[in-house]
């Protein structure tokens, strides 16, 4: 009997290379083998990934071992703990993006006669973002200044769609709603996917929907690069709460990874010199934020921890202004960036 379960893991086992490529950076190939540190991709020789070998038994492909914890598993579980995806229907579509299989639901727009790259996809991603439209002007704009965000309209990650399709968990029907558009790229600038926010029809909030939100594409270790990073970088979770650090210090470098899990995934570009994690006040955001600093140091880069007094940046800035943000931010920045406050 069929079972995608299965048929998912089957595939992610004869792709076993490239799954540790992308999910344990850290880690290199021997032989017919991946060997990393452990499951939380620090260096070192504990963990090993058989990459190569039958479809099932003790020594199938994509099995993995700790020699120093006696953990064991299969790639589906080294995706989650990579991620920190929690419900398995969502692994599943994550394992799926990497895979870049199709997701097997009803697409996010009408079916039409012409046949489409499947959703989920960076090639469905990149069609959607080219056909959205400047945020200047827009109900995008409208949502974000609501916010008290000013800036996200001059930046070119940011685009809105005036008929983005949405569809409920477990709904059969696609509507068309207004969405901020935001574009999820790699370390070299290519599109690997795009988050979606469906907003409100006047644009003050988000829409009243149960899902608000939703990716699509390959976001692993990606991010919406708001502002390009120099021999610094500021990355954090939401795209509002990054923008409202744009707020108050203009021009600093940040990006959004979307969320906690993929926070401690991002990688890291060459060239940073300094990291500064800006976290959400919550558990799921301080464990990102230690396994991104881990490493981080690994790599020879300073990091620092931005913590609001709020549940994020963008509680603060709404409930104090841009100004008292400024000054708590002043007493976390390290002194080489502080001039960085004035500017």
């Amino acid at each position: 009997m069929y079972s995608e379960t299965e048929d998912v893991i089957r595939a992610l086992a004869e792709n076993a290379e490239s799954v540790c490529r992308a999910y344990l950076p850290a880690g290199r190939r021997e032989g017919s083998y991946w060997i990393v540190g452990d499951l939380q991709n620090n260096p070192g020789r504990s963990l090993f990934v058989r990459l190569t070998g039958p479809a099932s038994g003790p020594g199938a492909a994509g099995k993995f071992t700790d020699g120093a914890t006696g953990e064991h598993g299969d790639l589906l579980d080294i995706i989650r703990e990579r991620t920190g995806i929690s419900r398995f229907p969502d692994l599943l579509a994550e394992a799926r993006a990497h895979l870049g299989r199709p997701q097997p639901v009803v697409p996010d727009r009408p079916v039409k006669r012409k046949a489409k790259a499947p959703g989920g996809t960076p090639m469905a991603a990149s069609r959607l973002f080219a056909a959205s439209v400047p945020v200047a002007g827009t109900l995008a704009d409208t949502y974000l200044r609501s916010r008290g965000l000013t800036q996200g309209s001059m930046m070119s990650a940011l685009r809105f769609h005036p008929k983005c399709w949405h569809r409920e968990e477990g709904q059969t029907r696609s509507l068309p709603r207004p969405a901020l558009i935001a574009a999820v790229t790699d370390g070299v600038g290519v599109l690997q996917g795009v988050h979606r926010t469906w907003l409100a029809p006047d644009g003050q909030g988000k829409a009243r929907v149960e899902t608000q939100r939703r990716a699509m594409g390959h976001l692993l270790g990606n991010a919406v690069r708001l502002i390009p990073h120099d021999d610094i970088l500021v990355v954090g979770e939401g795209i509002e709460t990054m923008l409202s650090l744009v707020e108050a210090v203009p021009g600093l470098p940040v990006w959004a990874a979307l969320s906690s899990g993929h926070l401690g995934a991002v990688l890291l570009p060459e060239g940073v010199q300094r990291l500064y994690i800006a976290i959400d006040r919550d558990p799921a955001g301080r464990g990102a934020a230690e396994r991104l600093s881990a490493r981080a140091l690994d790599a020879g880069i300073a990091v620092r921890v931005l913590e609001p007094r709020l549940g994020d940046f963008n509680d603060d800035l709404r409930a104090t202004g841009k100004d008292a943000l400024r000054q708590h931010l002043a007493g976390q920045i390290g002194p080489e960036d502080r001039h960085r406050l004035s500017g």
